[in-house]
């Protein structure tokens, strides 16, 4: 096996000379190529394996983790270790076989991760923090979330960042170390509609709410359970205003508070219900000896 010294020195001779005599840069570098060539195809043949052993074991136990139903960040953070160990030991091999050693190599590689951590303080944190969510699970992929005052469906959760979706479908991406320590709210995979009526000071109350509430159970959007509810929320000026909530699912949010809003005006008009309008009665006083 050839040494790692005598390899580099020859391609450092080699290079010297490249500027002066081309041919005989030539030679030389056939000269060393000929002397070595085995070692550097068996090295770059146990590359290529474990490139390919990676990506192929990486299938199958992403494949595996996926009929375990684990969690998708989880399975993206197991592929990757298994795919970056595997090419790891790759190198190390190939390396051995040029004749490196290895030891001295760890060595070194240690003292530079030492320097690196130092100047990639906020890289490490967002790491340590993407592998607290993953393990810890405040949240899922698929949730509806709300993230230092910005709410979103999470789209994707990795190592440096989490990903969320807006209801204007903008993405918003969050360093994960801002994540941590903060006040999250998870509203899961569904949401909560928040639905306001007025009706006249003179309407039939209980009529009025339960024709909101049957309208809202007969939506298909809205899930049976938790079950919608119907309440009165306040007496505003002009009406008294009924509250109707009911739960659906992320992507039904927005059409099923449409269609409620329209199937109950259309049933309070069919019932004679006055759904009022602001109004505000002035009076002009005539001033006194006018």
């Amino acid at each position: 096996m050839a040494s790692p010294t005598n390899i580099i020195n020859s391609a450092l001779q080699g290079g010297a000379n490249a500027v002066t005599d081309p041919l005989a840069t030539a030679q030389r570098f056939w000269i060393w190529w000929e002397g070595h060539q085995w070692e550097i195809i068996d090295a770059a043949a146990i590359l290529l394996a474990g490139m390919v052993a990676s990506g192929w074991i990486g299938r199958i136990a992403s494949r595996a983790m996926e009929r375990r139903n684990l969690e998708p960040p989880v399975r993206y953070l197991l592929v990757r270790v298994i795919r970056v160990g595997l090419l790891g030991l790759a190198l190390v091999i190939a390396l051995d076989n040029l004749g490196f050693k290895v030891t001295a190599l760890f060595a070194g590689a240690g003292v530079v991760g030492v320097g690196l951590g130092f100047g990639m303080q906020s890289m490490v944190s967002n790491m340590i923090a993407g592998v607290t969510l993953i393990f810890t699970k405040p949240f899922r992929v698929g949730e509806y979330v709300e993230i230092l005052g910005v709410r979103g469906v999470v789209t994707n959760i990795n190592l440096m960042s989490t990903f969320l979706q807006r209801g204007d479908l903008s993405r918003v991406v969050i360093p994960n170390q801002k994540i941590i320590g903060e006040v999250l709210h998870n509203f899961g995979f569904s949401r909560q509609l928040d639905l306001s009526i007025g009706v006249g000071y003179q309407t039939d109350l209980a009529k009025a709410q339960t024709l909101a509430l049957e309208v809202a159970r007969a939506n298909k959007r809205v899930l049976p359970s938790p079950p919608a509810g119907v309440s009165i929320g306040s007496l505003g000026d002009s009406a008294i205003v009924i509250k109707v909530n009911a739960w659906v699912k992320l992507d039904d949010f927005g059409p099923a508070q449409t269609e409620i809003y329209q199937a109950i005006v259309e049933r309070y008009r069919q019932q004679q219900i006055e759904i009022p309008f602001p109004q505000r009665e002035v009076r002009l006083l005539q001033p006194v000896g006018a």
